[in-house]
């Protein structure tokens, strides 16, 4: 298994990291210990060391499974990583009684990696006022963390606020080729360089859609490497990123087990050729895009209660695999009638706060137009 050592905190975990949050359920929705046991003791078996777990992940079933399975491993064989579910947190008393919680549940007496969890700018605030990250700092002083970080998901200026509060060990960001520009992105990943955060990169396939690429944009990969997998091709761009010390796969299924292992059993770095194939797909990938909206939310909440960023999300992504199917379902069943497209009274509040600068209401339009109601 190929290693990556973090100077700064002289470890060396395996690159492929076992996201805990995507394991197989039964039909009522449990996490599937028989092929969830068996999937985490051949990746570990395989030379993955790193596993990332969290207090909801699998409706709070993750941990206290990812648990009984490591108790069967020797503690130093592995690298344990959770997270503080920050959005708990009213008191800063209550930041020793869910860390108690998690060792209980996790059975362990510490936590390798433990991260303040999905920060965004105005958690961040509250966090600060509490003591929060001091407290975490404590724990870590008290040998029941051995590094300290968080994850994050909000845009570039909360990082830069964040990143620079401390010196910390590490954080987590997501990364992949498609989203250089989203969230904290490239220029987030260039000030970990600069801060010298070791960094641990989630949704490297961009929850599984990098490996389900339209047929069409598929074979350009294909037609290099028919034997490579696509989820190969992603995570081998965020590998050669020199600073990426972990990449988390929320793998779901023995084949993705299997497939990683086999990307990071026998790494190769991407070739020059290589990586222009990739610029190549994520162009066309752009190219088929409706409009840039980040997700941002600066829009929200609509006065008339449009989910406008929920619309735009159901639209890009009909315009890039072009599978009607799947959006009518996501905008005509999974949403309320309340929040669709057609529901927009061309208010303009939205327009002016828009960093993107993007015509909102136009755009509302067209998605109305694009999914109409299916017969």
């Amino acid at each position: 298994m190929y290693t990556r050592k973090i100077e700064k905190l002289n470890v060396s975990p395996s690159i492929l990291g076992f996201g805990c949050m995507r394991f197989p359920t039964l039909v009522d929705g449990k996490i599937d210990e028989a092929k969830a046991t068996e999937m985490l003791e051949k990746a570990m078996a395989n030379g993955v060391t790193y596993i990332d777990t969290a207090y909801p992940y699998h409706n709070g079933d993750s941990e206290p499974f990812v648990g009984k399975v490591l108790k069967n491993h020797k503690r130093d064989s592995f690298i344990l990583a959770t997270k503080l579910p920050v959005w708990l947190i009213k008191t800063k008393a209550d930041v020793r009684r869910l860390f108690t919680e998690q060792l209980k549940r996790l059975q362990v007496e510490y936590v390798d990696f433990y991260m303040l969890h999905a920060l965004d700018g105005d958690r961040w605030d509250q966090l600060v006022k509490l003591g929060v990250p001091e407290e975490v700092a404590e724990l870590q002083k008290e040998g029941k963390i051995r590094f300290m970080g968080f994850s994050f998901h909000d845009e570039y200026p909360a990082f830069e606020k964040i990143a620079t509060y401390r010196d910390w060990d590490f954080c987590q960001l997501q990364y992949n080729y498609l989203d250089t520009n989203i969230q904290a992105g490239r220029k987030g990943y260039d000030l970990t360089v600069k801060l010298g955060i070791p960094l641990i990169v989630m949704e490297p396939i961009k929850g599984g859609t990098l490996a389900a690429l339209p047929k069409d944009i598929a074979e350009v990969f294909k037609n290099y490497d028919p034997k490579a997998s696509l989820s190969s091709w992603a995570l081998r761009w965020v590998a050669q990123h020199d600073n990426v010390k972990v990449i988390l796969s929320g793998m779901s299924t023995m084949e993705h087990v299997d497939d990683n292992l086999d990307t990071f059993n026998n790494y190769k770095a991407l070739s020059p050729e290589e990586n222009a194939i990739v610029d190549e797909v994520t162009s066309i990938v752009n190219s088929r895009t409706k409009n840039g909206c980040t997700g941002c939310e600066y829009c929200m909440p609509c006065p008339y209660g449009v989910n406008i960023p929920r619309n735009f999300k159901i639209w890009n992504d009909y315009g890039v695999y072009k599978d009607l199917q799947k959006a009518n379902r996501r905008y005509w069943i999974d949403m309320k009638a309340e929040e669709r497209a057609d529901m927009c009274q061309a208010c303009s509040a939205c327009e002016s706060v828009c960093p993107q600068h993007l015509h909102i209401i136009d755009d509302l339009k067209q998605v109305a137009k694009d999914l109409p109601k299916p017969i």
